[in-house]
């Protein structure tokens, strides 16, 4: 009976990850792509350091799920793993998904401690504010993530287990899995970009509140609240999309749980989860799109008023007939 049970949770594990993780690709990639081109499009968010951070975030967040999610995916829907068949792509996987989540956390930091010196009263702090500035973090700290995550170019490699003859994607260096797992997972993924950006967040909160009562440019303000609003409602729901996967993760791992039931039924909680957690680098156009009626608005403009007439004017000039000489 319990064999059967056992059985059965670990197929609609893979009926969940399958078709949910296609979903969260396909809506992930589109708000991703739409990001993009809405930010770049608008000389007012090309400007803005804090849409900057927005832009490598939406950036960085395809990478993560081309490169984490859809692997997933053919691997556990369709039998077919990559990491297999090309040691290449083992260590570059490896590489990329885990920098990119890095940098994606940073991005979110960034951009929530932007908005908390952009909203702030003292004019010394308005100056960090700056897109040449925010240029100069960005690359700083993407090379930060390319040195951190560099080991896994070295480390990872093909192993066969003795027992099912399967080779896997892994490494064996002790030292390097703990690393991953205490600061990689525990701190730079969870810890620090929760206390980052729940306390400036806070302090941004704050200062939007106060804003109204200060003698501030009525087209930065309504910027500076735009981007806030975004900011805010996208810290809380990557803590509610991050926070339970940690959990579930923490007592899989080390809870020491006997009962093959119990961690069955564990599993399918954080395959759940685990698509909870995708959900985040899948989320943020959709966020922006349902927190600011402004954004909505400049995606509008953006799509209907640059590139369709950008479109149509193209058509029109192929469907000219040239007059004969």
């Amino acid at each position: 009976m319990s064999s059967a049970l056992i059985s059965s949770l670990l197929q609609t594990n893979q009926r969940i990850i399958t078709y949910g993780g296609i979903a969260i690709f396909i809506v992930g990639l589109v708000g991703g792509i739409l990001n993009i081109i809405v930010f770049l499009s608008l000389k007012t968010f090309r400007e803005s350091s804090c849409a900057f951070y927005l832009t490598i975030l939406s950036i960085v967040n395809i990478g993560q799920l081309v490169t984490s999610l859809l692997t997933r995916i053919m691997i556990t829907g369709f039998n077919i793993d990559w990491t297999q068949n090309s040691l290449f792509y083992c260590k570059f996987r490896t590489f990329v998904f885990q920098a990119t989540a890095m940098i994606s956390f940073t991005c979110i930091c960034l951009a929530t401690i932007d908005q908390y010196f952009a909203t702030c009263s003292r004019i010394q702090w308005q100056r960090w504010c700056h897109i040449k500035i925010a240029r100069h973090i960005m690359i700083f700290a993407i090379l930060i993530a390319i040195i951190e995550q560099s080991p896994c170019l070295f480390l990872y490699d093909h192993m066969k287990i003795s027992t099912t003859n399967i080779t896997v994607c892994t490494t064996t260096n002790e030292f390097f899995i703990q690393f991953n797992v205490y600061f990689n997972y525990l701190i730079i993924g969870n810890i620090l970009p929760y206390l980052i950006t729940f306390s400036f967040g806070l302090m941004a909160y704050r200062n939007i509140k106060e804003i109204a009562y200060r003698t501030v440019p009525l087209v930065r303000r309504e910027l500076d609240k735009q981007l806030t609003i975004m900011v805010l409602i996208q810290v809380v729901y990557t803590f509610f999309s991050m926070f339970p996967n940690m959990i579930v993760y923490l007592i899989l791992a080390y809870g020491n749980i006997e009962n093959l039931v119990i961690v069955a039924q564990l599993r399918l909680v954080y395959t759940i989860l685990t698509c909870l957690y995708y959900s985040y680098f899948a989320s943020p156009f959709y966020i922006y799109a349902c927190a600011s009626e402004r954004f909505r608005r400049q995606l509008v403009h953006v799509i209907s008023t640059i590139y369709l007439k950008r479109f149509q004017a193209q058509v029109v000039t192929a469907n000219q007939v040239l007059p004969h000489l």
